[in-house]
């Protein structure tokens, strides 16, 4: 007996890209999703509306402070930020009840990178406990399973001393959830094993409401061995197959810049968002350096002699490395948020373009369509793209989660 759509409501939904999966497969409904920022929650709208027809998408896409968790259950009116909501009870009464939460906290707090750089190693940081809102939904609506994305860095996260792993299983087991017992042999996964192109591993934890399941682990087990691997590719997408076919976009000059200091482009009149960020001189001097040296095959500009490379442009040196040339081989290196503030580790594979890549490069190297619409500035575009979830390692999740599904109706 096939199921009927399984209805869903997504938290901490970004511009959308793990909906985006879930709508792909034609299995699922959006009853409604919550993003706290303008732009990913317009984008979010328009392509709900406007790709998969939710007609209530306007109202049943929430920008609003997940934290203000009373208000997000029963609404709100009038707020100088968010303005009003009938709130998420509205909607799930008005489905007679969800059957999953999908979502993930956002997830600087946990990564093994933004614990380095900051001076308190994240532990005074609020996102640390964002989690417990989203737990609070589950208690809340009571679904069948939830879905529960993160970055790896979270199975070793100890703000405060305290473990975040065995924090979310013990919270969600009060509340009548499992999750599988041991997360570091089972939930993590790389998304370009899924066909994305792009190295992205995270962390998928899915918990199963006790009484759904006669033996949640088994199901969870088999889950995580059997059903989600059926849906691995058995060769990667490279940075090529996904932006190669794009036009090129070389560079040319103002004539009424005397100093010739920045660059422009030709502009794409048929993609949208296939447009790069400004460069000096200077780095674009470096960017066809080291791109040629890839092209070449000599890789000579290793992580040494990149940082040398950095101090004798900048005038100052960098513990890390701050160049890095896609290589047109291989799948993407993680794309990541930060993108927003600079593109000089997302430097595109051909010298002859000398440039860092474009939003549009970034959601294909993140696997959106080219027909997802992207709203905002390009800095905030750039943003919420490197915090999505990839929409193809999504599909293949709600695939394996429909699977599951049945398996426990069953």
């Amino acid at each position: 007996m096939t199921m009927q759509k399984i209805k869903m409501i997504d938290l901490f939904a970004g511009c959308g890209g793990l909906t985006d999966g879930f709508m792909q497969t034609h299995k699922y409904k959006e009853v409604a999703a919550v993003e706290w920022l303008s732009d990913p929650a317009k984008t979010l709208e328009k392509r709900l509306s406007s790709k998969w027809k939710v007609s209530h998408a306007a109202d049943s896409v929430l920008c609003f402070d997940i934290q203000r968790d009373t208000e997000l259950f029963e609404g709100w009116n009038n707020d100088p930020l968010y303005g009003s909501s009938k709130g998420l009870d509205y909607f799930v009464n008005k489905e007679k009840g969800i059957d999953i939460i999908i979502g993930g906290p956002p997830c600087q707090a946990y990564s093994v990178a933004g614990r380095v750089r900051d001076v308190n190693h994240m532990n005074s940081d609020y996102r640390n406990y964002l989690f417990e809102h989203y737990l609070n939904a589950v208690n809340r609506y009571k679904p069948k399973l939830f879905v529960f994305e993160n970055v790896p860095g979270i199975l070793s996260a100890k703000p405060n001393g305290i473990c975040i792993q065995s924090l979310i299983k013990e919270s969600f087991k009060k509340i009548g959830y499992e999750i599988i017992d041991d997360l570091n042999k089972y939930a993590k996964v790389n998304v370009a094993d899924f066909g994305v192109p792009q190295v992205r591993k995270r962390v998928i934890i899915v918990g199963i409401r006790k009484q759904a399941c006669k033996n949640v682990q088994d199901a969870l087990k088999d889950f995580y061995l059997n059903i989600l691997p059926k849906y691995k590719v058995k060769k990667q997408t490279t940075v090529y197959d996904a932006i190669g076919d794009l036009p090129k976009i070389k560079p040319t000059w103002d004539k009424k810049d005397h100093d010739l200091k920045k660059s422009h482009f030709t502009s794409c009149n048929t993609i949208s968002w296939h447009t790069p960020r400004y460069s000096n001189l200077r780095d674009m001097d470096t960017f066809k350096l080291l791109a040629n040296d890839i092209l070449s095959g000599k890789n000579e500009f290793n992580s040494k002699k990149i940082s040398e490379l950095y101090a004798q442009k900048i005038g100052s040196k960098s513990p890390i490395h701050r160049y890095h040339v896609l290589n047109p081989n291989l799948p993407s290196t993680t794309i990541i948020a930060h993108l927003h503030k600079d593109g000089n580790r997302f430097i595109h594979y051909d010298p002859e373009q000398a440039r860092t890549i474009t939003p549009r490069e970034a959601a294909r190297l993140q696997s959106f369509d080219d027909d997802f619409e992207f709203i905002g500035s390009q800095c905030s575009v750039y943003q919420m793209i490197g915090n999505a979830v990839p929409p193809k390692f999504a599909k293949s999740l709600a695939n394996a989660i429909y699977e599951l599904l049945e398996k426990i109706s069953k």
